[in-house]
């Protein structure tokens, strides 16, 4: 089911994407090369508090012992999604991900975005790029009228065209009461195709590209997510509102 927000409910998952969008300024003003991924964990679980939210990953699904143990998703280099905090250290030429989750009021807001650390090479802060403009193209047809497959196609065509495979295991989301809601958003497939874009959906647009082939599997943790090939991984991603003739990016400071 495609859930149609009005009112407070827009409201609140506004106020979940500011803490979200507050949180990723955060660590990209805080990361440093030597530094632990756990000490990213914890700069964003404290800040995510402080703003009476709670970390939307810690304890997901069903808080059980095989749930995600930590409030922030780290991935670095050949991780697509899903890392886990740890003693990692981050040295200069790596690349990381950071995908953040907040729940305040019963309503979800999700956001990632890639930095590099220190000097990286020219073809990971190219992936970087295309990979954050083809979260905006995906955006951009997040329109009333269109369909959810406008926006794969968008996502698919312009990162093929730059020598860069989609991943295709995962995909966007709906979100709103729930962190995962319908419809799934793809980053591949045919336009005009997919359930119609109507005004009121909160939408969780994020784009997963590798920078060699897309075949990706979980490592033995559970979690992480890594690339078959070891090649790098970038991954963007704003929740974004259907709002009138230009969509409403909600996970931007």
């Amino acid at each position: 089911m495609i859930y149609i927000k009005t009112g407070k409910a827009i409201d609140y998952i506004r106020e979940s994407s500011r803490i979200v969008a507050e949180t990723l300024v955060l660590l990209r003003k805080s990361v440093r090369e030597g530094m632990t991924t756990r000490e990213l964990d914890d700069i964003a679980e404290d800040y995510i508090l402080s703003q009476d939210g709670i970390p939307a990953f810690k304890g997901y699904p069903d808080g059980t012992s095989d749930s995600f143990p930590a409030a922030l998703c780290c991935s670095v280099n050949d991780e697509v999604v899903h890392g886990i905090p740890g003693e990692k250290k981050l040295k200069s030429g790596d690349i990381l991900s950071l995908d953040v989750g907040v729940v305040k009021r019963g309503f979800y807001g999700d956001g990632a975005t890639t930095i590099g650390i220190c000097e990286i090479d020219r073809e990971k802060q190219r992936l970087m790029d295309v990979t954050e403009r083809s979260l905006y193209l995906g955006i951009e047809q997040a329109v009333e009228g269109n369909r959810i497959r406008d926006i794969s196609y968008a996502v698919q065509s312009y990162v093929e065209a730059n020598g860069f495979s989609v991943v295709r295991d995962l995909c966007g989301h709906g979100v709103g009461k729930h962190l995962h809601e319908d419809p799934s958003i793809p980053n591949y497939g045919k336009k005009g195709n997919g359930p119609k874009i109507q005004t009121g959906m909160t939408l969780a647009i994020e784009p997963m590209i590798n920078a060699g082939g897309y075949e990706v599997k979980t490592s033995r943790d559970g979690w992480t997510v890594v690339t078959k090939d070891g090649s790098a991984s970038a991954h963007f991603e704003h929740t974004i509102l259907v709002n009138g003739v230009k969509p409403e990016i909600l996970t931007i400071c």
